[in-house]
């Protein structure tokens, strides 16, 4: 008889690495530092203006929905690997959103910062 990998093992140790990569995620960004962040849309200015509505959807796009993206893109990785499947997709997805993450967050700095115009 064969040595045979226990099946049932590596998923208990995906599905505990999945739920606490999950629950570290929503406890890291439930923090806000010592002072409340409510109605606070950029400084400055207010989401009815079109760069303050704009600036907050970059923002939220680079700070909040890609690296959470790529943190689940990795996790699926992890999760391939032990499964026996191929993960080159899943970190090619995790570093193709960290890099989308990097360009909002130049775009968010180039909208902060680019108050003179074009020259």
């Amino acid at each position: 008889m064969k040595f045979q990998v226990d099946v049932n093992g590596r998923k208990v140790w995906a599905r505990l690495a999945l739920a606490f990569l999950v629950i570290a995620q929503f406890a890291w960004a439930q923090n806000l530092g010592s002072a409340p962040a409510s109605n606070v849309a950029v400084q400055g200015q207010t989401g009815a203006q079109p760069e303050g509505a704009f600036l907050n959807f970059i923002n939220w796009v680079g700070n909040v929905i890609a690296p959470v993206g790529a943190g689940g893109a990795v996790l699926g990785a992890v999760v391939s690997w032990l499964t026996g499947r191929g993960f080159g997709r899943w970190l090619f997805a995790a570093a193709a959103l960290l890099a989308i993450s990097g360009v909002t967050r130049l775009i968010e700095f180039w909208i902060t910062n680019g108050t003179g115009g074009v020259t």
